[in-house]
């Protein structure tokens, strides 16, 4: 499993090879750290914790403070637990970077994605909303019928007005176009949920990925027509 804490940058587009213009999202992953170490014999599963943003102590309640300084790896903001499989071969203060991933691997990258505040249900749920015609005067947003008459209660997931974003998102199977690995940056294709300097986590992706080949075939005529025109 690899997976590693960033913060998003922003979005940006690069050129491939063949002169492709590629949107990518520039995520910052300075360096992180491995504060504790669980097996199956001390905590029952194998896993590696993981800090991310130092900050000082005042940040912190009692609590972290005692564990990270019990751990002697510093004081971290973020702590983040990861599944592994061999727990044996990670080490306290050992540092995790962008290094772990490479140009052309896939990701599942999970953020919190942008709040809205209040919504009404043609924003938040896409509703066509009534007529503007014959008599409608205020109501062209409304959500309608919330109800039959019989029984005369509202269903339960009926979708109406409410609070809409602010809630954890992932998107999968995103393409690592390139990595900067002295800067820590990677960039990958596509966008990424959540805010400018929000915090996402980058793990490989769960599900299996097909390359299609009519992608290729696309690529190498370009290829062809510019080496036939030079």
């Amino acid at each position: 499993m690899k997976a590693i804490l960033g913060t998003k940058i922003g979005m940006t587009q690069i050129y491939s090879q063949i002169g492709e213009a590629i949107p990518v999202t520039v995520i910052s992953c300075s360096p992180c750290i491995v504060t504790q170490i669980k097996t199956v014999q001390t905590d029952g599963y194998n896993a590696i914790q993981v800090g991310y943003q130092t900050v000082s102590e005042k940040k912190l309640n009692k609590p972290k403070i005692g564990h990270l300084k019990k751990s002697g790896t510093g004081l971290f903001g973020v702590l983040k637990e990861f599944r592994v499989a061999h727990p044996a071969e990670y080490k306290l203060n050992q540092e995790i970077k962008t290094d772990i991933f490479s140009a052309g691997d896939f990701v599942d990258v999970t953020g919190v994605s942008k709040g809205h505040g209040f919504q009404g249900v043609v924003k938040r749920h896409g509703f066509a909303g009534g007529p503007q015609t014959h008599g409608q005067s205020d109501k062209q947003r409304s959500p309608g019928a919330i109800g039959p008459q019989r029984p005369q209660k509202v269903r339960k997931g009926l979708r109406m007005a409410g609070r809409m974003g602010g809630v954890g998102s992932t998107i999968q199977k995103l393409k690592v176009v390139k990595i900067i690995p002295e800067k820590n940056i990677l960039m990958v294709k596509g966008a990424v949920p959540g805010v400018k300097n929000g915090q996402v986590i980058i793990s490989s992706t769960v599900k299996k990925v097909k390359v299609k080949p009519v992608v290729v075939q696309k690529e190498a005529k370009k290829i062809a027509k510019k080496e036939v025109k030079k």
